[in-house]
């Protein structure tokens, strides 16, 4: 049996109440390990922003999971890539430390290099999210919109609305280089594409167990949002 340090970050207190939270991470790890047969040895928890070129130096517990598995002359496990990082160069700098990385939701057999377009993907994905976001707001108040107020409750749900929309975009454009591997690996079906998610221990954005209706909305919503059916 093969062997691994299991790292898991939340970036702030609050997400451990959501699909990001540190049990998520940990039930994904532990259903990850369980079917690629592999051993923890050990773990390491953080609670601290991903953010910035330096977010090594503030993240002593990556660097101690870094150092375990060079001990353990293993790879470092994480439930996702964004655990890591979402910064694409954050993530080329912990490739030189030469500790090879595993992510569950990926699957086993992810090289460095798939790794690391993977970063790029999500980075960029961020930006446009982000580019977005501003643009709408700007379009708001440049039609009048009185931005944050808590006064006008039907301009409030619109912006809730709004919001989970963007979060479910969001998530659909995450989630569509991994259902395109899954694919690439030969599984193409709706049904099987819903069990390797399931297997992996990656989860639907309201928690869950993905169904093949479930994948099928992802892919539609990526497909219109930009990503690849």
């Amino acid at each position: 049996m093969s062997q691994a340090v299991a790292y898991y970050r939340v970036s702030r207190p609050s997400q451990g109440r959501s699909g990001l939270g540190i049990e998520a991470q940990k039930e994904a790890i532990r259903r990850f390990a369980e079917a690629e047969g592999i051993e923890i040895v050990a773990e390491r928890t953080e609670v601290e922003t991903g953010k910035g070129a330096d977010a090594l130096d503030r993240r002593p517990e990556l660097a101690d999971a870094l150092a375990a598995a060079r001990r353990a002359k293993c790879p470092v496990v994480v439930a996702k890539l964004d655990r890591l990082s979402r910064d694409v160069h954050f993530i080329s700098g912990l490739m030189t430390h030469r500790v090879p990385f595993v992510v569950a939701e990926l699957g086993a057999d992810v090289d460095p290099f798939i790794l690391h377009l993977y970063a790029s993907l999500a980075q960029k994905e961020r930006e446009l999210i982000s580019q977005r976001t501003r643009e709408a707001l700007a379009r708001k108040k440049a039609q009048g919109a009185k931005l944050g107020n808590p006064r006008n409750p039907a301009e409030a749900a619109a912006k809730g609305r709004e919001a989970i929309a963007a979060n479910a975009d969001e998530f659909a454009a995450g989630m569509a280089p991994i259902i395109e591997g899954i694919r690439a690996a030969g599984i193409t079906t709706l049904a099987g594409i819903a069990d390797a998610l399931n297997k992996r221990g990656v989860r639907p954005s309201r928690g869950g167990t993905w169904y093949a209706m479930t994948v099928r909305n992802v892919i539609l919503r990526a497909s219109k949002t930009g990503g690849r059916e």
